[in-house]
């Protein structure tokens, strides 16, 4: 009776190998669907957006992450001032800054075509 047990154990064994890198070509198929679909999108925004900050310049638009549109006054290494209104003046982190609006000078060149 032992030695039946024996064998049987043995010739499961082989099989047991191939279930074994079988097993994991899901996990690798689901992996490679997560990187594709959720995280080198996600790169690709965040590399966007750190170019669009170190591209900031004094004059131009821009609305913040909590939904400030405002002109940039001055601009420091971590720091944005921005005019939000006339003679209202507020301070930012250089993080916070959503999205570009316009260029100062579209918006000079709009102006003189309103003229």
């Amino acid at each position: 009776m032992i030695s039946t047990a024996y064998a049987m154990g043995q010739s499961g064994g082989a099989g047991g190998q191939a279930g074994g890198i079988a097993g994991f070509l899901p996990i690798i198929i689901l992996f490679a669907i997560f990187y594709f679909l959720l995280i080198r999108p996600q790169q690709k925004k965040s590399k966007e957006h750190k170019a669009m900050i170190s591209n900031l310049k004094k004059g131009v638009r821009i609305v913040t992450s909590g939904g400030i549109f405002g002109t940039i006054q001055s601009i420091d290494d971590t720091t944005i001032g921005l005019e939000i209104a006339e003679k209202v003046k507020i301070k930012i982190s250089r993080g916070n800054v959503a999205a570009v609006i316009s260029d100062a000078e579209a918006v000079k060149k709009e102006d003189k075509k309103k003229k």
